[in-house]
């Protein structure tokens, strides 16, 4: 196992103490905000005119995920349709980001699919896309089901996410390809055991960039999530050495980290999506990314001596 890799993993054990997670709650607030666009919807469209503005479209997430009760998923599925509108009428280019979590998915799955289907339907009359974010290996396989059966009934415009460092992986992607979902590929942030998942990173980005190839090369829209320079060149060299057109894929990174970064892509004439979240329930998402690399938690340990 390396550093990063063993990083990653104490982080990961250590933000599910509840010592640390009150802690966090009651002081990083405002180092989380570095990761997320506002509290409130509002707040977030006013962020995605400026990054439209330099050429950089945006993915919007509420968030949210783990309820406890289904009551709580009808009020995820309203701030969803109401979320869909908002970009309608503000008129910006962006799509929506959602977790089945957060629509019941570990209470009632078909209350969920229910939930999620009255978003994706929504989202469809305006000829928006939804994304249903994956989250962890407990919910892989239902969440690859409500994709596929959406599709089934009409639904195309919603898609989901693949995780590299997953021993499924390959298999998944040559299904969902064959069903043409649009796929957003990720290495994969949270802690799986090695029954599942790979523990080496040089084994994740092997993976990653085959299962990236497999979507070039096939000549399905790809959108590759990630802040590795090493995957980046080797896309961009690997799409100029093939011919692949820009417009055959996208990337996309994360608000706050490397915004510099982004702003650039687009400016090359890379296609560039940025994964913008708002909320209030930011501790989960903040610690997944706080850690993916130490350089996220140096940037923030940095920030609170400012």
């Amino acid at each position: 196992m390396d550093s990063t890799e063993l990083y990653r993993k104490v982080l990961l054990s250590i933000s599910g103490n509840q010592l640390v997670e009150k802690l966090s709650l009651q002081y990083g607030k405002k180092l989380a905000g570095k990761f997320i666009a506002g509290d409130t919807l509002a707040e977030a469209l006013a962020e995605i005119k400026i990054l439209n503005s330099k050429g950089i479209m945006v993915t919007l997430d509420h968030l949210g995920e783990g309820i406890k009760q289904l009551a709580e998923a009808a009020g995820y599925r309203e701030e969803y349709i109401r979320l869909v509108n908002g970009i309608a009428e503000g008129n910006v280019n962006s799509n929506v980001s959602l977790k089945p979590t957060q629509m019941g998915l570990a209470l009632d799955k078909e209350a969920c699919y229910d939930n999620i289907k009255a978003v994706v339907s929504q989202a469809r009359k305006h000829n928006n896309f939804v994304r249903i974010d994956m989250e962890d290996t407990p919910f892989t396989q239902a969440t690859i089901d409500i994709v596929l059966r959406l599709h089934a009934e009409g639904l195309t415009n919603v898609g989901t996410v693949i995780q590299a460092y997953l021993f499924r992986t390959e298999d998944d992607v040559k299904r969902l390809i064959e069903a043409k979902v649009n796929l957003r590929l990720v290495k994969g942030a949270y802690k799986e055991p090695g029954t599942v998942a790979y523990q080496q990173m040089s084994e994740v980005i092997d993976n990653y960039k085959k299962i990236i190839k497999m979507h070039l090369d096939g000549g399905v829209y790809t959108a590759i999530a990630s802040h590795d320079d090493r995957i980046i060149h080797w896309v961009k060299e690997y799409a100029a050495k093939n011919g692949i057109s820009k417009d055959a894929f996208e990337f996309q990174m994360l608000y706050g980290l490397r915004m510099n970064d982004q702003e650039q892509l687009a400016k090359e004439g890379f296609r560039i999506r940025c994964y913008m979240p708002y909320g209030t329930m930011w501790y989960p998402y903040y610690t997944r990314r706080l850690a993916e690399k130490p350089a996220n938690l140096w940037m923030v340990v940095k920030n609170m001596f400012k």
